[in-house]
């Protein structure tokens, strides 16, 4: 509780700040109240309490998450110093809407009753549209933003009337009570379970609901796109994992046999289209499909996987970060993020295409960074769950994974032709250094926490 309150004077605090003109000290005086509240967040993550009538729950797990959230809004305020000069005179607006969000998240994962997680996706879906559709003198940021919504709402009206159902069932929006109470219920009261985790697959831009992640990832701003893919992303799942954890005893047997279909097919069509991309950001997308798949395997093994899925998310979006970071610096300037704009960037800056090599690898599962282990953990997990022919399945697409992930990073470790003008380009590019630090800094992570995976499962 105390996260949530830091969280929300700091971005009363952002706003403030823009009224007395003290813009340049916006995104400083943000991280450092972001890591007092990681710090606060850190304080309460080995207790156990509710408030306001179970609104909100603080325990081990559910501050490790908030944690989390903190350390990737940490990583995208540094790379907005950046991203957002040009049009340095809005930052702040930009900055309170991430602090906003990041609000949205930690409600997401820490609630205690129906009403405040559908509050808290409501403000992290709200969020999100607005930073979609922010440049508005771009026609696909535009429509990026217009997709978006309308079907994000749509979405939210599943989960809404889901939670109308389960209360019709029960009388309770309190999780405790409506878990205690499932196998007392009707047949609406699964059928509510299935609309709400209907409308989180959604969210996390899973197979059949994926359709709307490339168009919105390419239109969207690039630092848009960043946070969607990890902080949105991992909120979601969390999200996901901890609903299913209740309705799961409440659900039809045959949903455990769809939940494996939904795995499977989600894996495979965010592998096969990603091949096919040369958009940059359109294939990240679809890669962020895939590793939704990869996610949910946690799900099938609910009651002992929350370490696991915990790991992976982390190693997913830190590795997200820092193939972003240069995806920021390559491509600023650019109406389209093309492969082949990042031809020679190792010619031109090494410590960049290290940084992409870096996070590519490990989210392609190569040892030894995190990614690698993070997939190795939830196949184990998989597999004494077993369900061993998902788990072929699963390195089968890790496999396929591979081939554009390695695309991409040789496209940046080859040597440019003499009549192309990328040298010239990549020479002009401003802004180099807090995105190469940034990167750096996730890289390195993803290194250590691969070599000493222990760093983050042994929290647990």
């Amino acid at each position: 509780m105390n996260t949530l309150i830091a969280l929300a004077i700091l971005s009363v605090l952002v706003l403030l700040m823009e009224m007395l003109n003290l813009r340049r000290i916006i995104v400083p005086v943000t991280i450092i109240g972001l890591l007092a509240a990681l710090g606060i967040s850190v304080s309460e993550w080995d207790t156990n309490q509710s408030f306001y009538h179970s609104m909100i729950v603080v325990n081990k797990t559910n501050m490790l998450f908030s944690g989390l959230f903190i350390v990737l809004t940490i990583f995208l305020v540094a790379l907005s110093e950046s991203f957002y000069k040009p049009i340095y005179n809005k930052i702040a607006d930009f900055i309170s809407i991430k602090l906003f969000l990041l609000i949205g998240a930690v409600c997401m994962i820490c609630f205690g009753n129906m009403v405040m997680f559908f509050l808290g996706l409501e403000i992290l879906s709200i969020s999100l549209y607005i930073l979609a559709g922010s440049d508005f003198t771009n026609i696909k940021s535009n429509e990026a933003g217009m997709k978006y919504l309308l079907l994000g709402s749509f979405a939210s009206g599943f989960v809404l009337f889901g939670i109308a159902m389960i209360y019709g069932a029960t009388a309770s929006f309190n999780i405790i009570e409506i878990s205690a109470l499932w196998s007392q219920q009707p047949l609406w009261f699964s059928l509510g379970a299935v609309l709400i985790l209907i409308g989180l697959l959604f969210k996390v831009a899973a197979f059949p609901f994926h359709f709307w992640a490339p168009d919105v990832y390419q239109g969207a701003p690039v630092l848009t796109t960043t946070l969607m893919s990890t902080l949105a992303k991992v909120a979601a799942v969390a999200a996901l994992f901890k609903l299913y954890q209740i309705f799961m005893p409440g659900l039809p047997s045959e949903f455990n046999q769809l939940l494996i279909f939904i795995i499977m097919a989600t894996m495979l069509v965010g592998n096969i289209m990603a091949l096919q991309q040369n958009n940059v950001k359109r294939m990240l997308a679809y890669s962020g499909i895939s590793h939704a798949g990869f996610m949910l395997m946690a799900l099938l093994s609910a009651a002992i996987s929350g370490p696991y899925l915990f790991y992976y998310a982390t190693a997913y979006s830190i590795a997200g970060i820092a193939a972003f970071s240069a995806v920021l610096y390559v491509c600023q300037g650019m109406d389209d993020e093309d492969i082949s704009s990042f031809k020679g960037l190792v010619y031109q800056k090494p410590l960049m295409a290290v940084v992409l090599a870096g996070g590519l690898l490990s989210m392609a599962g190569i040892p030894v960074m995190a990614g690698f282990f993070g997939k190795l953990f939830l196949f184990e997990n998989t597999l004494n769950a077993g369900h061993t022919f998902l788990v072929i399945w699963a390195v089968i697409n890790s496999i396929i994974s591979i081939y554009y992930y390695f695309r991409l990073m040789i496209t940046a470790f080859t040597k440019p032709e003499t009549d192309t003008t990328t040298d010239e380009i990549i020479h002009k590019k401003r802004y180099y250094t807090t995105y190469m630090l940034v990167g750096m800094v996730s890289v390195i992570i993803s290194i250590a926490i691969g070599i000493y995976p222990d760093l983050i499962l042994g929290l647990f």
